[in-house]
């Protein structure tokens, strides 16, 4: 890729990111190409990275952060200097993708991208006002004055056209600009290009089905792509772990090997109780509405009509009796149909390491985002970071089994905090969407001030609030949501989410409308996410700004 050039690797704050960054890291190593990374959480960070590095490094590789604004209209480069994007957030922006000289995209080559034509939105500024042409004294004025006139009802119509072309262009590219969504996850796409160059390798792989995976945790994508995106990775899994069983290489203590499976949709369960983990995953808890007294009972005739003891699912799931385990997804699938939840299991991925390491790759989404937005402080802001990138090596099992630690805590923090939000009537319906706000001194606050948290919490809270309402046209409406950021400088951060349907496609219009909000008022808000749906925004303007989003948007 590059040779004998340091190469500056600027990686985003999220899971998928870390998968890439890892991926490519092995590949650097393997050709040797040396390299400094840097986490960037937003686009501060990552003006300062450019600033500070812009004169030793001439190539720099984005991860999951770049592709959706002007790249060189912001960060002003010299000529000499190249920008490899891989990014996931669409739509891309058009600079991007016709420029073709100091901007690369890497993107798969199926990807759809929708970009509008080249001659919709660029065209040469060709000189609009001709030199008209020096007319000689001999004509006729009577010819002059007919040129004359030639002239200016032909200048007349370029102008038209021009306006014409000007507003079709705002249109095209409000089309275009007018959603937010997620394109083939990064981890992947690096994975793809280590296959191309044939350079993949089992570890490779597995970084790959986390992002992915990490994809479909955040709800990023729908869920048709996330088949199609599994059944791709699936022919990978058996090219690289189909070795005979009875060889010594499948039971020796540092092999490595990633099956297929048709898994439960609960969280951490094999690292739990099976009881914590159906009252902790998102799925399960808002099905059977838990944070009612009915709820609660329809968890015990649950596990009744499963016909397991109590004892037995309290205890941890390891130390489970084995005959219970062994036809456990089957029973549990089989009384979640008639419990009304048709989707509790689904197409993933493990990875056994040695004897008796085993994990699913949502595991290592929620132990990887809980390292990396812990909010224990230890030392500068980029140890989480590093703390995360290192528990997705395979040598490193006390730092993932942390993170499983501390995604337990997440995952009981955010499932309280949703009883407390539906049980206090925190959800309010304002029109065009619903609105809920966290105030400071509920527990487990100061967690939703991080990005994934707060949109995991969003998530998991529209499900439920769905589940829970009796108004029909409110299960069909988006969730914005807001929670203390910075008690002192007196802000909030505020997300938010598309509706929670069957048929939802993903896509946010959010981004595009905070914007607009916030220019219309004047609020005083930091549009710093790369994603474009988060923004941090002044205590004191929420309410002007709420009332400019509803306005907008109804």
């Amino acid at each position: 890729l590059l040779f004998l050039q340091r190469v500056l690797l600027l990686v985003a704050s999220d899971v998928d990111a870390l998968c890439a960054c890892k991926i490519l890291q092995a590949l650097f190593q393997c050709d040797h190409v040396q390299y400094t990374l840097v986490p960037v959480s937003g686009w501060q960070e990552l003006e300062t990275a450019f600033l500070e590095h812009k004169d030793q490094f001439k190539y720099f590789v984005l991860i999951n952060c770049g592709a959706n604004v002007d790249l060189l209209e912001i960060l002003q480069p010299e000529e000499d200097t190249f920008f490899f994007i891989c990014d996931s957030h669409r739509p891309i922006n058009v600079v991007n993708v016709y420029n073709e000289t100091q901007i690369k995209l890497l993107v798969k080559q199926d990807d759809d991208l929708d970009v509008p034509a080249y001659d919709d939105i660029f065209r040469d500024e060709e000189d609009e006002e001709e030199d008209s042409e020096t007319e000689s004294d001999g004509s006729e004025p009577s010819d002059k004055r007919r040129r004359f006139e030639e002239e200016v009802i032909e200048r007349t119509m370029k102008r038209r056209q021009r306006r014409e072309w000007e507003a079709r262009r705002r249109e095209i590219l409000f089309d275009y600009e007018q959603y937010e969504y997620h394109g083939t996850s990064s981890a992947m796409v690096m994975f793809d290009m280590a296959w191309i160059m044939s350079k993949d390798l089992n570890d490779m792989l597995w970084w790959a089905i986390v992002g992915l995976t990490d994809q479909w945790v955040q709800d990023k994508i729908t869920q048709m792509k996330y088949v199609t995106d599994i059944g791709i990775l699936q022919r990978h899994v058996s090219r690289h772990n189909h070795r005979n069983e009875d060889e010594e290489n499948s039971l020796s203590i540092d092999c490595m090997r990633i099956a297929f499976e048709y898994d439960l949709r609960l969280a951490l369960y094999q690292h739990w109780s099976l009881y914590e983990s159906l009252c902790n995953t998102s799925y399960t808890s808002a099905n059977l509405k838990l944070w009612s007294v009915q709820g609660k009972k329809r968890l015990q005739e649950f596990l009744a009509d499963m016909g397991l003891p109590l004892k037995q699912v309290k205890q941890k799931f390891n130390s489970m009796d084995i005959s219970l385990k062994e036809n456990l997804r089957e029973m549990i699938e089989e009384s979640a149909n008639k419990f009304g939840m048709k989707d509790l299991r689904v197409q993933t991925f493990s990875i056994h390491f040695g004897f008796k390491n085993k994990f699913l790759a949502s595991d290592i989404v929620y132990a990887t985002v809980s390292l990396m937005e812990s909010i224990e402080k230890e030392g500068p802001e980029t140890t989480n970071f590093i703390k995360a990138l290192d528990s997705l090596s395979r040598g490193n099992l006390d730092k993932l089994h942390q993170g499983l630690d501390l995604a337990k805590k997440q995952l009981r923090a955010i499932q309280q905090t949703v009883a407390s939000c539906i049980c206090t009537n925190l959800v309010i319906s304002q029109g065009p969407f619903l609105y809920c706000s966290l105030m400071e001194g509920m527990p487990d606050v100061k967690l939703f001030s991080k990005p994934v948290s707060l949109c995991l919490l969003s998530k998991y809270l529209l499900k439920s609030f769905v589940c829970s309402t009796k108004n029909k046209r409110c299960k069909l409406l988006p969730l914005i949501m807001a929670a203390p950021m910075d008690v002192e400088q007196g802000t909030v951060i505020m997300v938010g989410i598309p509706p929670e349907t069957e048929s939802s496609d993903k896509k946010n219009f959010f981004g595009r409308a905070f914007e607009k909000a916030a220019d219309s008022t004047n609020s005083r808000t930091l549009h710093n996410h790369f994603d474009m749906s988060i923004i941090e925004l002044k205590t004191e303007d929420r309410s002007k700004f709420l009332d400019a989003l509803v306005s907008l948007l109804s």
